[in-house]
């Protein structure tokens, strides 16, 4: 089913089979690629409850990443997914805060004499 003209397209869908328990779960990301793809799965299997993450991208020039998750079944994939997120998350703040503090850092140098 195609968007409608102005009609907002999801930016993540969930596919389960028929069937399939909730510790195994597709999730289709639109508009990403491997930037956020390979990231998010080194992050996900981390998770020791995570049995397999893996992620395709259909074609070169779809801009959709099929994201699959396996879970042990003690936790639903979909919290895994949201906790890989989230930590994903907390990562990139990390390194967004201690760069914006070197930049700082070395403004605050500029214009002082070296020893």
């Amino acid at each position: 089913s195609m968007a409608a003209e102005g009609e907002k397209k999801p930016v993540l869908e969930m596919v389960q089979a028929d069937g399939a328990d909730d510790g195994c779960v597709t999730f289709v990301m639109h508009e990403e690629d491997h930037t956020l793809g390979n990231s998010l799965r080194y992050m996900i299997m981390k998770n020791p409850e995570v049995d397999f993450c893996g992620y395709t991208i259909t074609h070169p020039s779809e801009t959709k990443i099929n994201f699959r998750i396996q879970t042990r079944g003690n936790i639903p994939a979909t919290e895994a997914f949201r906790q890989g997120l989230t930590d994903l998350s907390e990562a990139c703040q990390h390194v967004l805060n201690t760069f914006q503090a070197r930049v700082n850092e070395f403004k605050e140098t500029q214009g002082q004499p070296t020893e």
